[in-house]
């Protein structure tokens, strides 16, 4: 490890985790308060995305977000997201500017602050562990959707390990399938560089966010819709990737 590497891990260790442990507990104890006075979520909603915003300003993220002109309002969506590393979740909310839930593990719920947040704002827990626990939040997820309320999901299950974009498993396009809503390709690079996942090493970087077209779920089922996300996923994702390559080139080559 480098002189500067170390350097950065003390950082993260010493200033930037205790910040997004305080920001955690400040903007999840408002957002917990705001619902008694809040039924529709707007405000715990705005408490979340300012603390993606705070989040992000201090591991010194700098966001570019493409392709807001293909989302319409009044229609239903569900946001399909790869899931390269844990910046993800705050990474989504400065992004997106509607009002969404997430549909999300329910180990996530058990944690103070972020889980009380979580129950109170009406996202979707979902247990892997009980399939038909899984099944009825899924249910009830779709009603929210056919509601007008968009939901998140990330279809890979979970972080990926070496940074490849995962197979996607099916459970969270019977959302779209069963609310008729459509699904929308949303594509994140650059934030495994940012924080990979397994580590606490928080590094500055670009990230970028590329919201694709929507695609129809109608007279889809649920494994066709999956394979034709996870294709323009894995194809932007591929493209932004070799974008950044050829910046990298080109910086490295007008040094020497």
């Amino acid at each position: 490890m480098t002189v500067r590497d170390t350097l950065g891990y003390a950082r993260s260790l010493l200033i930037t985790a205790p910040l997004i442990l305080l920001y955690t507990a400040i903007m999840g104890s408002m957002s917990v308060a705001s619902s008694i006075l809040d039924s529709h979520g707007q405000i715990q909603h705005a408490c979340a995305r300012t603390w993606g915003r705070m989040i992000l300003w201090t591991s010194r993220v700098r966001l570019r977000v493409t392709g807001l002109d293909n989302l319409r309002t009044g229609v239903p969506y569900v946001f399909c997201v790869n899931h390269q590393s844990h910046m993800d979740i705050p990474i989504i909310l400065a992004a997106l500017p509607v009002q969404f839930r997430f549909a999300a593990k329910k180990q996530l719920f058990r944690y103070p602050f972020l889980g009380w947040h979580l129950r109170r704002s009406g996202h979707v827990p979902i247990d892997r562990e009980n399939p038909h626990a899984a099944v009825k939040s899924l249910r009830d997820a779709a009603e929210k959707i056919r509601q007008g309320t968009p939901v998140v999901i990330f279809p890979e299950g979970g972080t990926s390990l070496d940074g490849s974009i995962k197979p996607f498993k099916g459970g969270g396009f019977m959302l779209a399938t069963q609310s008729e809503a459509e699904a929308i390709p949303v594509t994140i690079s650059g934030s495994r560089a940012v924080l990979m996942p397994k580590t606490y090493y928080v590094r500055g970087g670009a990230v970028e966010v590329t919201v694709g077209k929507p695609i129809a779920s109608r007279d889809l089922s649920a494994g066709e819709l999956a394979k034709r996300v996870r294709e323009e996923i894995l194809a932007t994702f591929i493209r932004e990737n070799e974008k950044t390559l050829d910046r990298n080139n080109y910086s490295v080559s007008r040094k020497i």
